[in-house]
């Protein structure tokens, strides 16, 4: 051999011998001959890309190896029809192509409709380079790269397979996971965000870093929005997106430009600047709020809300919420140096806190706070929130035993009187409230046992002038013996209600006696009859039940006349409280009884289904004595005769669209309508609903008022077309002639974001209107951008549906 021959294999034979050292270690590298298809028919003909395999089915004769580059790499035979192949073992890298040419153990070049993997990573281009011993692909031309839901295309890639680093110029993305449920029950949702780049660099598994890119959770290739940014950072072990020199840009306008922001890639908490809020009131004028999120650790975050309004100030609030094991709570605060109207410091404070304290033992707070009683009615746009005059604060202990429980209560109340012409009454302070209540089912005979006993200091604030104050002591042991069978049922029961107070009469009613005893026997037996049988009507299978019940109770009277009301108010009649034992709520008023109840419930039950297509209902009270205990007037009270409530009721699904619920009270004696409520639904699909209710009430009391109550109620959610939505709902009093509460709004679906804005107007009082205006748009995934009215409109209009399904809201609660 010439000495010019040997110097040139000196290098190759050393290049031969470093290349088996650099491969040691790295996955097997699988080149199946079948997949060499050189002399595939046409490509006018139809054919399918075999996957590869690591060896022939059993039937075919073995193809011959792959040849070095210098014949072309071109097999010596025709592959033959092949058997489904078997799965590639782990970690093992297979490659495909028309052509394959060069060295497994130095490099690999697979030319023509080139395909290379590893496990659940897939790599196709136009041609693929692959270099085993430093396991970098190399692919140009058409390359695209999957990795379970993941793809990225592009002209020319890099790629290290195992440490998935590398590069791509001039990408196209999709990367999509799993987000964790918002609500418990609710199912996964997968979250994709996708976009284009200069430049994407592959930093390990799950991590991206891109150049001039942007980033969208639309699925169109023209998204409606996107983060565009000189640098963005996406990183989903964090599940956290960083962007620098970036904006929002929505319908080809950028709307927020933000130098450094952070942001969620699967929904998921993390701290940065979120989105501001914004609206406007007739109270607060323009409202604008600029949120800043802080995700401290998993089980701890924090919000802080700096708030401005042009007609009051700067608002500086926040919110703290923690949960342990034990343990979870919320605490909030907003502080306002000077309203720019009232000229006022103005403040409010809230925690909440449940603990379990032991395995059976049980703790809470709640308290609440605010600096002014105009406090909520200046500041809040909400009519659920305007109209609080009752700021609870208690803290409470139960303990559970199983068959018997036992709590201990301290609690008082911040009221507010915003109108100056009208004072509200603070209920009653319980310090402290103590009460053990037991519960025995299964004692010889058939007998149940059961036991509610109370002690509690009430105290109020007006002790000096009209207001006692009293310890009350309540004992009420109870026995009975359920009787049933499988289409009956009877209860005789006996009980007695004792009761003693200690009273500390105010000046107004100092004459009274201060020790009262009240020992009161009440006596009931409940039964009831469950007929059922099937049958035919609309051209539908039925299930109709008959349900006969009777009620009768007895309790003698007793003088209860100079006995405070702490705790007690009348409850409304209805089908419940038909069955109730006592008529009044609390302990300060045990109803004299000598009643029959006689009620008769039909159903028809969809045999198919299971759905209760129609419910009715009637019942009648019997008084056999005339009532002597009343709360205010006593014209409360019903005589005796044949029977004075008749009750009626009719509801169910009429039919697959329409919906109907329904209540009467007639007294035969006055020969009036007490009460009358009746609801219609129309819901033909989602986001389709109209209801219209009406509801009378001519007798409603409030404490000692009767007020009255007469209203029409209008409400619905309807498809106007091409994505938009109309939602709205009217409350007009015909008692006071006038409307009491308006709410008109318009949604629009864009697929991968929602634009929403509504009207809100509500009194509390025919002089005190509240208007406020709120606009949002939703970026689905994202983020929510304006005043959020989501909440208003789902508790204002029955049947609504939001119109996307989205967990952008990255703050506390839903507003």
């Amino acid at each position: 051999m010439a000495p010019n021959t040997r110097i040139r294999l000196i290098p190759l034979l050393l290049l031969c011998i470093s290349s088996t050292g650099f491969a040691t270690g790295l996955p097997p590298l699988e080149v199946s001959p079948e997949l060499l298809r050189g002399r595939l028919p046409a490509p006018a003909q139809p054919r399918t890309k075999t996957p590869p395999q690591t060896k022939p089915a059993p039937a075919q004769a073995p193809a011959p190896a792959p040849q070095a580059a210098g014949n072309g790499g071109q097999p010596s035979a025709t592959p033959q029809r092949q058997a489904p192949p078997a799965p590639l073992p782990p970690g093992t890298t297979a490659v495909s192509a028309l052509r394959i040419h060069g060295s497994r153990s130095i490099e690999l070049v697979a030319d023509g409709e080139a395909e290379l993997q590893r496990d659940d990573l897939v790599l196709t281009a136009d041609k693929v380079t692959y270099r085993e011993p430093t396991d970098e692909a190399i692919a140009e031309g058409n390359v695209l790269l999957r990795q379970g839901e993941d793809t990225i295309a592009g002209p020319r890639a890099t790629l290290v397979v195992g440490a998935h680093t590398g590069q791509f110029e001039s990408p196209r993305y999709t990367l999509s996971r799993e987000r964790d449920p918002r609500v418990a029950g609710d199912a996964l949702r997968s979250v994709s965000g996708s976009g284009e780049a200069d430049l994407l660099r592959l930093e390990g598994e799950n991590q991206f870093r891109l150049e001039n890119a942007t980033w969208t959770t639309c699925q169109a290739t023209d998204p409606d929005w996107y983060i565009k940014a000189r640098e963005l950072e996406l990183d989903y072990d964090r599940e956290v997106g960083t962007a620098r020199g970036s904006s929002i840009v929505f319908k080809d306008v950028p709307i927020f430009w933000m130098p450094w922001a952070e942001f969620p890639l699967t929904a998921q908490r993390q701290s940065g600047l979120l989105p501001p809020t914004f609206g406007t009131s007739n109270k607060t004028g323009l409202d604008f709020t600029q949120p800043y999120y802080w995700n401290i650790a998993p089980n701890y975050d924090a919000t802080l809300a700096p708030r401005f309004m042009s007609r009051r100030g700067l608002q500086l609030g926040g919110e703290f919420r923690y949960l342990g094991e034990d343990y979870r709570g919320t605490s909030r605060v907003e502080w306002m140096a000077k309203d720019k109207s009232t000229g006022e410091e103005r403040r409010l404070g809230s925690v909440q806190h449940q603990h379990r304290i032991a395995p059976n033992l049980y703790g809470s707070l709640d308290l609440n706070a605010v600096s002014d009683d105009g406090y909520f009615e200046d500041l809040s746009s909400r009519i659920g929130v305007a109209s609080r005059v009752n700021l609870l604060r208690e803290g409470r202990l139960l303990y559970t035993g199983g068959w018997w429980n036992a709590s201990a209560l301290a609690q008082s109340y911040q009221t507010l009187n915003p109108d100056p012409d009208t004072r509200n009454i603070s209920p009653y302070r319980r310090l402290p409230q103590l009460q053990l209540s037991a519960l025995r089912p299964d004692l010889p005979g058939g007998l149940a046992a059961a036991l509610k006993t109370e002690y509690v200091r009430f105290e109020h604030p007006d002790a000096d002038t009209d207001k006692d104050e009293a310890a009350r002591a309540v004992a009420y042991p109870q026995l009975s013996l359920p009787l049933e069978g499988a289409a009956w049922f009877l209860t005789p029961k006996a009980g007695v209600h004792h009761t003693r107070y200690d009273v500390e009469r105010s000046p107004l009613n100092a004459a009274a006696r201060d020790s009262i005893s009240r020992t009161v026997p009440i006596l009931s037996v409940d039964s009831g009859l469950f007929f059922e049988r099937e049958t035919r009507i609309f051209d539908g299978d039925y299930l109709q039940t008959l349900e006969p019940r009777l009620y009768y109770l007895r309790i003698p009277s007793r003088r209860q006349d100079d006995i405070p009301l702490f705790d007690t108010s009348r409850l409304d009649v209805g089908f419940t409280q038909l069955f109730a034992e006592n008529r009044y709520s609390g302990s300060d008023r045990i109803g004299d009884a000598n009643d029959l109840t006689a009620t008769l419930t039909t159903r028809f039950i969809e045999a198919g289904t299971g759905i209760e297509r129609l419910r009715a209902l009637i019942g009648q009270r019997y008084y056999f004595s005339d009532q002597e205990v009343y709360l205010f007037d006593r014209d409360e009270l019903r005589p005796a005769g044949n029977g004075a409530e008749l009750l009626g009721g009719l509801g169910g699904r009429i039919s697959r669209t329409l919906s109907l619920d329904s209540y009467v009270q007639y007294n035969t004696d006055s020969r009036e309508t007490e009460r009358f409520n009746a609801s219609l639904r129309y819901q033909p699909g989602f986001a389709k609903a109209l209801n219209l209710s009406y509801r009378y009430a001519p007798n409603l009391r409030i404490a000692e008022n009767i007020v009255g109550l007469e209203d029409v109620d209008v409400s619905g959610q309807w498809p106007i077309g091409r994505g938009w939505y109309g939602v709205g709902r009217l409350t007009h009093s015909l008692e006071e002639s006038r409307l009491t509460e308006a709410i008109g709004g318009l949604e629009y679906d864009g697929g991968c974001w929602a634009f929403r804005v509504a009207i809100h107007r509500f009194a509390i009082d025919e002089n005190d209107v509240t208007k406020a205006v709120f606009i949002q748009l939703e970026l689905n995934d994202l983020a929510s951008i304006g005043s959020n009215p989501v909440g208003l409109i789902t508790r204002s209009v029955p049947g609504y549906g939001k119109i996307n399904d989205s967990s952008s809201d990255r703050v506390f609660g839903s507003e």
